[in-house]
């Protein structure tokens, strides 16, 4: 008997339905940086909080001499380890501490990252959360299966290009929906 082909999302978009009520997914667009048998981890990229990088590197007490940045949104990135920085990024670069995702995409956590931010270095392309979303064994799989999510292969320029209000619709978009199409309930067509 063959082994069931394991379902992996790695760079891929989780796009939450009208139907999942969780207030903290609610809405969400999240992109998936790793994914496998043991669970699945990910960024939410579309839910800014009220501060900008130049505010989050002023608490961390480092000089930011990058003003294309300074005005970007630091996000919610999911309910774990919300008082961690995860930094997004591309091209990849060698970071102390670096998931890489793609061949042109990491997610790092090491402070070196921000370091050379802050020098006027780092990567061109960065979105910055505070935390992360964490899916255990088969917990995704069976999310989906419940109509909880959509999922779409990701496209790094809605990430990068557009605004956080803009990037569901995009990444619905990319499926060929529009919310509208979209019901409350839960079930098939």
């Amino acid at each position: 008997m063959e082994k069931a082909q394991t379902l992996d999302l790695t760079h891929h978009f989780l796009i939450a339905m009208p139907s999942l009520a969780d207030p903290i997914f609610s809405g969400a667009l999240a992109f998936i940086c790793e994914h496998s048998e043991k669970g699945a981890m990910g960024i939410i990229v579309n839910k800014p909080l009220d501060m900008t990088l130049a505010q989050l590197f002023e608490q961390i007490d480092v000089e930011l001499h990058r003003p294309d940045v300074a005005n970007l949104p630091v996000h919610f990135g999911g309910p774990v380890q919300t008082e961690r920085g995860f930094v997004l990024h591309s091209p990849l670069g060698e970071w102390q501490s670096m998931l890489t995702v793609s061949d042109e995409l990491g997610l790092s956590t090491s402070k070196d990252i921000l370091l050379a931010v802050g020098e006027g270095d780092g990567p061109e392309h960065l979105l910055v959360t505070l935390g992360y979303a964490g899916w255990e064994a088969g917990q995704l799989e069976n999310e989906i299966v419940q109509n909880s999510w959509l999922t779409v292969k990701a496209d790094l320029g809605i990430i990068f290009g557009k605004p956080a209000a803009e990037r569901y619709d995009a990444a619905l978009a990319l499926l060929g929906v529009d919310y509208s199409m979209l019901s409350q309930e839960a079930g098939h067509a």
